[in-house]
This record gives C-alpha cells, structure tokens and sequence, in this order.
C-alpha cells in the first residue's frame, strides 16, 4: 500500500459515512490511481473506428459475410454493415484486405501468473512478487494471441486482481480478466499447499472444511475482488499428494458454495477429474466442470440435464509430456499427466457427442501463454466441427460467463475481433496465426495498418 493510501486507511477508521466520501475524493487525487481519463482510453475513446475486411464470420449462424465494414465508437459496435456504408468524416480506418473477421477469442482457463518453465520445485529460485511481473508479460502474449478476454481460474497473491485492474486502467496490455482470486478446496486437496514438510507450515489460508467455511470463503474473495469462485473437487495432475479420480469436497461444500455464490451474482467453477466429483459439482449446481477428464455416462447425462458447462484442457499434454521433465515438473506429476490424457480426449468426444455444453479452456500456464489457440485443432481431431470449436471459444463462452458485451460481432458489444488469413472453416490452425487484434476499439496488434 503506497504512503497516501496508509495515510487514508487509517484516517478512515471509525469515521463517518461523510468522512468515507470525503476520503474517496482525496483518492481520485493520489497520484498514480487510475482516472477516469485513463479508464476512457483503455476502452478506446479516440473517436471513431471503421474496420473493414474481405469478410465476416457470423458464429450464431456460421456464415460468412463479405466486405463487411465495423463502425466503433467509444469501444463499443454500433454497426456492423457493407463496406462503402456512409461512416463519420473524422473515422479513423483499419483496413484488412483479404483477411477474416472473427470476434475475439475467449479462454475460460487460464492461470497468467503460472510459467510453464518452472515446474516442481523449481519455482522456488524466484521471490513471490516474480509471479506478479511475468504475469505482465503473459498477458500481451494472451491478448496478441486475438484472446481479448480470459478467466483466470485461480491465482497467488491476488495477482490476478491487480493484474485486472492495471489492464483496465491502461496501465498495461492485457485481455478483459474474469479473476477467482485465489480457488480453494480441502486441506490436503488440490487446491491446497502440498509440496512442503509440517515444517513450514504452507497452506492455502481459504481452505474449507465444512459449509460454513466454505460460504465464508466465498464472501471473502468476492470482497476482495474475485468475479468467479474456483473450487477444488477433486485431486490433480499437477498437486502431490493427490489423484486425479479422488473427490475431496463432499456435496454439502460445494452446494454451499454454489448457493453463497450465486446469491452474490457469481458463477462457480469446479476443477474436477474424477467421475464421483463431477457428478457431486453438478448436482450442487456448479456451472461449469473444469478438466471433466474422467466424466461417466451418468456424468455426462447430468451435465446435459442441469446445463452445466463443460471446459475441457485436450491439448496441455502435448506440451508437458514433451517439455515437462526438463522444466523440472515431477515424474509423479507426468505419470499422472499421462494416465488420464487420452481418457480426457476421448470423454470429450463422448460429451460433444451427446450435446453436453462446451466451452473453450486450455489452462495456459500448464503450457506457455500465446499458444492458446493451439486447442482448436484437437478439438477437432476429437469431434467438434471448425465451427463448434470457435463457438466454443465465443459466443458459448460469453453464455457461459453470463456476459452480453462479448463473444459476438454485433452492435453494442465490446469492439473485440480479430483477424486472419485465411478459412477457419476449411482449417482451424489458421486461429494460431492472428494478423489483428482490437480490443474495446483499440488496436492491439496490426496498427501498422491503422490510418485516417
């Protein structure tokens, strides 16, 4: 906490409402707090924007439109007509001859201060604040990678909270973050500390243990910041201690959760592997299963039943069977890795057979950030259609994060899309080679083409 903010934190204790108001004023002057000016030029105030390209596509109906033209103001699509339409004299242009116009991507799972090049162990070489500076870092190669907004499901620190709030303030370069905070579970679970002896005492201080807790834990990080909870269900891959297929949360936990989060307007997301767990989040009313690796049929009939989402990670493996030893990643850690990736590919196909809801998550961090879109092609190995997978990463995942300002190329959205070159139709892999990127009608990447 800087000096002027010590200084009105304390001047605030047991003081009046008028004295609060009166504080809140002398913050707005604090030099260094983000104003109103700053917030106005992180969502693209800088007049109007016209976008055009060779064409469109439309994920509700997934058909192209040619030579469309987006007009922009304020961040926002107020229309999205045909190029040569009448658009204000002042507008600025970014013209994209020959290439696709998709909207931005959405990632429901990522960890942006996790780096994959420290695994085990090794991550202990760095001081706690390392994490907050690199996940600068892994935001610009989110956002230049066309993922304009992610949810970040579970974070040290409170990184992702103020990560959040320098990308809004136009501090730095980043997607729009759906931050948890910090996720929690039971002690000894996967959401726990559990690489270290009694003797140094590491634990996840939102542990929950019964309903009560598991409430309390809920009001907490929404106080401090979290617009999702992340829960522990079940063990994982990448905790020690722990399998994949064991439920750690009991029924009663987690519907407490559900139930505290959802009467503070926030949804739940649940890390769960095994087929017990899953079917226990689900019933509890967890809105969307994360991992989902081990899911049954009688899993997967719930899921379709209640309308619970599925975010399924298919490609991480790839990256860590083949870097994860020598960035120090424990050989219990990939045995478990290995045990349940193809099981996970194949429940995925088995769930998208059967309509189960999908949304798109890859738990970037497990592998490096900016390769996000790398998921695209083994969904498609495994199922989906080109079109159901970026579904999966836009107009789904804006459902599924109860957001009408994102995930669609209509007025009144945010201005996020992106460009390529290029079918995504014909060949998925082109979405892993972004040409543009606009984010809340500013111009992440591809300004060399931006004129008057």
């Amino acid at each position: 906490m800087s000096k002027p903010l010590s200084r009105i934190a304390r001047a605030l204790r047991g003081r009046a409402p008028l004295a609060l108001a009166s504080a809140v004023l002398a913050l707005q002057a604090v030099p260094g707090l983000a104003s109103p000016a700053d917030a106005a030029a992180a969502q693209g105030d800088g007049g109007p924007l016209v976008v055009t390209a060779a064409r469109l596509l439309d994920v509700r109906t997934g058909r192209y439109v040619d030579n469309p033209q987006l007009l922009i103001e304020q961040g926002r699509i107020v229309a999205v007509g045909r190029a040569g339409d009448e658009v204000p004299a002042n507008a600025r242009r970014l013209d994209l001859p020959g290439k696709t116009l998709l909207p931005g991507l959405i990632d429901m799972h990522v960890h942006l201060d996790s780096d994959p090049h420290y695994g085990g162990y090794t991550s202990l070489q760095f001081n706690d604040r390392f994490w907050s500076v690199v996940a600068v870092e892994h935001a610009r190669r989110t956002l230049q990678a066309g993922f304009t907004t992610v949810r970040n499901v579970g974070a040290d620190a409170w990184n992702d909270i103020g990560l959040q709030q320098a990308i809004d303030a136009g501090k730095v370069p980043g997607p729009r973050i759906v931050p948890a905070a910090i996720s929690f579970g039971a002690t000894g679970g996967h959401c726990d500390s559990t690489y270290f002896p009694p003797s140094m005492a590491q634990k996840n201080p939102y542990n929950a243990d019964n309903p009560e807790q598991a409430r309390q834990r809920v009001r907490e990080l929404r106080k401090y910041g979290a617009q999702v909870i992340k829960i522990c269900a079940t063990g994982g891959v990448f905790s020690r201690n722990t399998e994949p297929g064991q439920q750690q949360m009991r029924f009663d936990e987690m519907k407490a959760v559900v139930d505290e989060a959802h009467q503070w307007g926030l949804r739940v997301a649940a890390h769960a592997h095994g087929a017990d767990g899953i079917r226990e989040a689900i019933r509890a009313g967890v809105d969307t299963i994360e991992h989902a690796s081990l899911i049954d049929e009688d899993g997967i009939r719930l899921a379709k039943e209640r309308g619970a989402w599925l975010s399924m990670d298919i490609y991480n493996t790839d990256y860590t069977q083949a870097e994860g030893k020598k960035n120090g990643v424990l050989e219990d850690n990939l045995r478990k890795d290995r045990e349940i990736a193809e099981a996970q590919r194949e429940n995925f196909r088995r769930a998208h057979r059967a309509g189960v809801k999908m949304v798109y998550g890859t738990d970037a961090g497990i592998f490096p950030h900016g390769d996000n879109a790398k998921q695209f092609a083994v969904m498609v190995r495994y199922g989906m259609s080109p079109l159901e997978a970026i579904r999966s990463a836009t107009v789904n995942a804006a459902d599924a994060l109860g957001r009408k300002d994102v995930g669609v190329l209509e007025a009144g959205r945010w201005a996020d899309l992106i460009a390529v070159e290029g079918d995504p139709l014909a060949d998925v892999t082109v979405l892993e080679r972004v040409d543009a990127v606009v984010k809340g009608g500013v111009v992440a990447k591809g300004v060399e083409s931006l004129g008057q």
